[in-house]
């Protein structure tokens, strides 16, 4: 795995690429995060895991933590956010959408920058928020 992320130009890659790798990532702290509380049939831990990874609870997250973000994270967050969109969900609105991109795009910078401790830190703020919903 360290080989593809070493070849990845943060420089040159898009910020929906980003994106992509941070959904990823973010699913699999969640999935892994229920499954350690839980033995449930994965069809319930998969309705579980909406309440923290659907846009709109991505958005209502980011709002939420955007004060402990760095001065870097922020403006990797607003280029995710700000990048454009071509389509979305019926379901969503636009602005959660775009804060939800936002989210993953910074999920996915840590985690390729190999920020592990820190994106360990804002995965656990985000399941407290939800987890006080």
């Amino acid at each position: 795995m360290e080989e593809y992320i070493k070849n990845i130009d943060l420089q040159n890659i898009s910020m929906q690429t980003l994106a992509f790798i941070g959904d990823a990532v973010y699913n699999v702290y969640i999935r892994s995060y229920l499954a350690s509380k839980s033995n449930a049939k994965t069809g319930k831990l998969h309705s579980i895991s909406i309440k923290y990874v659907s846009a709109k609870a991505q958005a209502r997250i980011i709002d939420s933590i955007n004060n402990v973000l760095s001065d870097e994270e922020e403006a990797i967050y607003k280029r995710g956010r700000n990048t454009n969109i071509h389509t979305v969900s019926k379901k969503v609105d636009v602005i959660d959408y775009k804060k939800a991109t936002g989210f993953e795009t910074l999920i996915g910078y840590l985690y390729i920058k190999n920020y592990i401790d820190r994106l360990d830190e804002i995965v656990n703020l985000s399941i407290k928020y939800v987890e006080k919903q």
